[in-house]
């Protein structure tokens, strides 16, 4: 089931268009990366979902509830209770504690044993020691890790972060990425986090979403993620749709992707690929990839006439960055696209 279906949403402010027909899906059991540039519609597009703006447009479905989001905002009845969120700035009272801005919230949701769970909530985000103190007093990292305790108030099925690890310390944000995961591991809770340090996201997202001037550019997995930016071989043949066959048979555990060149590009499989953040694997045999001899005498014993042959490596970070321009980067074309020309 999907958690989040959104079709054709659309926010625009005069003739600007904050969000422009998204389409973005986020399945049960996500943590979703969403990512973007500065206005690129991050922000729009969660406040939608959570019911605080109003859409012009569209359909957002949540929790299956076939919901349709134009001009209603607020009116997620049977979602928003299901729903925390952290969006930009975290909404808490300067003059009270941090204890008692989760208490007042855990009151008026009638949330039971209230005390029980603020106590836990504070130990979760690491604040167990700072629950007294004021929240004027409060750095930037403190409030967004009250934040995230606001937003788990109620024990969410969906969890919507903006940006929830600016201001935070190297350590804490280790300890925050570390609850996230276990809230979704345990609690099977959701998770949605719009960030621009993609080096956190690689760290725990399962699946990842690209937005460009207020529309998707590419929504993929962790593994599809890997497949694509990890080492490959890149081969174009005189006879590329029995060259395609013929590797296919002979390579099983391998993925292939056909490029509008018509050239076959060939990866390990995504449970092969371990590319890393900022760089891909060193060697096509280091991420499970074939070789480009093991390529070439394949092809040699089946007498196809090799024209290209080449070894491919692509950085993860400049991959989300031309996504983040508006690329769709290289297109993929399954293999029976081109058996259908055969």
């Amino acid at each position: 089931m999907n958690v989040i279906d959104i079709r054709g949403l659309t926010k625009r402010y005069g003739k600007a268009f904050a969000v422009d027909h998204l389409d973005m899906q986020v399945a049960q059991g996500d943590i979703y990366g969403f990512v973007g540039k500065n206005g690129a519609g991050k922000s729009t597009t969660m406040k939608m979902i959570a019911g605080l703006t109003t859409p012009t447009s569209g359909e957002l479905a949540l929790f299956g509830s076939g919901e349709t989001g134009a001009g209603r905002a607020g009116s997620f009845s049977g979602g928003s209770s299901r729903i925390g969120a952290l969006i930009e700035e975290p909404g808490v009272m300067p003059n009270f504690s941090a204890g008692e801005n989760l208490m007042m919230k855990a009151l008026a949701m009638g949330v039971v044993r209230p005390r029980e769970r603020v106590g836990e909530l504070l130990q979760l985000v690491g604040l167990e020691a700072a629950g007294a103190r004021k929240v004027k007093k409060f750095s930037q990292g403190m409030k967004q890790r009250l934040g995230l305790a606001l937003a788990l108030v109620g024990s969410p099925d969906l969890l919507l972060l903006d940006e929830p690890f600016n201001g935070m310390d190297p350590e804490t944000t280790r300890d925050l990425r570390r609850s996230l995961v276990r809230l979704n591991r345990e609690r099977g809770v959701t998770i949605v986090i719009s960030s621009h340090v993609l080096d956190q996201l690689m760290r725990v997202c399962t699946r990842f979403g690209v937005i460009a001037a207020g529309r998707m550019v590419r929504e993929f997995t962790d593994e599809e993620l890997h497949a694509t930016c990890g080492s490959s071989v890149r081969v174009r043949t005189a006879d590329p749709a029995r060259a395609l066959v013929i590797l296919e048979e002979r390579l099983p555990a391998s993925t292939f992707r056909v490029e509008p060149d018509q050239a076959i590009v060939i990866g390990g499989g995504a449970r092969h690929a371990t590319a890393a953040f900022g760089g891909a694997a060193i060697d096509p045999a280091a991420s499970g990839a074939p070789s480009v001899e093991d390529v070439s005498h394949i092809l040699h014993e089946a007498d196809q006439v090799v024209l290209e042959l080449s070894v491919l490596e692509r950085d993860i970070e400049d991959y989300f960055v031309e996504l983040m321009d508006g690329g769709a980067g290289q297109v993929a074309y399954t293999p029976s696209h081109m058996r259908a020309g055969r």
